[in-house]
């Protein structure tokens, strides 16, 4: 076989040229990177169309609850200092009541005493020697009861009145008719009298003790 000598002559396709593999390679790693940022840009953008706006509608929101906690709170304690100037209003009042009643009683008790006084000592009174004009008693809370008797005498005007007082309880005792001395009622033997001295009037008090199984 001969030999043949090169060609001389060399065929171009005409059109684009052709690229090499790895700028394609590139070109389509950049359009990914771009779409993710895309997808990641539009999904930021619809998902919270107003972030900033809601960040400042939150913080208002936070502002209105601390304020109106503290509205709340100062209200609790307006209501307490309320309460409490209601219960010392309230004990006030009832302390005034009660005192109120007590001054009522003993101004009866002081008007009582001065018509008494009147009746005793008026020109129109009945004279009359040593008298027991009242004998009042009541229970105590030992078992033990209080007594207390009133003497009047108008008969010796201007006089001073002395002496002992001694008194006996009569009742029944086991279904008979009892008298109670005045030993008896202080449960010891010669128990002296409770002395008294008064120009018109005197009150005397006392404690006694009546037998378990005797009633006055």
């Amino acid at each position: 076989m001969s030999n043949r000598s090169p060609s001389r002559f060399h065929i171009t396709l005409r059109g684009t040229p052709q690229r090499p593999a790895w700028t394609r390679l590139a070109i389509l790693a950049v359009a990914w990177l771009l779409s993710l940022l895309l997808a990641g840009w539009l999904a930021a953008r619809f998902a919270s169309p107003d972030a900033g706006g809601l960040r400042e509608r939150l913080r208002q929101s936070e502002r209105a609850a601390a304020a109106q906690r503290a509205e709340i709170e100062e209200l609790r304690q307006r209501q307490a200092t309320l309460e409490a100037s209601d219960k010392i209003s309230r004990a006030a009042n009832t302390e005034v009541q009660a005192s109120l009643a007590e001054r009522d009683e003993e101004i009866a008790g002081l008007r009582a005493d001065v018509a008494f006084y009147e009746r005793l000592v008026g020109a129109t009174s009945q004279r009359k020697g040593l008298n027991a004009h009242s004998v009042e008693f009541s229970t105590e809370a030992a078992g033990t009861w209080h007594y207390s008797v009133v003497l009047t005498q108008n008969l010796n005007r201007g006089a001073i009145s002395q002496g002992q007082m001694r008194f006996s309880v009569e009742g029944v005792k086991g279904g008979k008719l009892a008298t109670v001395t005045w030993d008896e009622l202080h449960q010891r033997r010669e128990v002296p009298g409770q002395a008294y001295s008064f120009r018109y009037f005197q009150r005397l008090d006392g404690s006694v003790m009546l037998p378990k199984d005797f009633t006055p």
